[in-house]
């Protein structure tokens, strides 16, 4: 089983993105991804952001993540 992470695009230059991630702020690459933009929300695992997710995935997630954190 894999386990990814999603998180927000803060900038993105040379293959390389800035994330946020519940306010945890890192660098992944971004090499996987065509057109990605700040903005944008991927899911990331281990240190490669592996697809965009939408805003009906986000919504999902973060509705997961605090019936988990509860």
């Amino acid at each position: 089983m894999c386990v990814g992470l999603s998180a927000k695009v803060v900038s993105v230059k040379d293959g390389v993105a800035m994330i946020d991630a519940s306010g945890a702020k890192r660098e992944i690459s971004a090499e996987l991804l065509d057109d990605l933009e700040p903005g944008d929300f991927v899911m990331v695992h281990a240190g490669c952001a592996i697809a965009k997710i939408t805003d009906d995935d986000k919504s999902e997630s973060e509705k997961l993540s605090k019936e988990h954190l509860s």
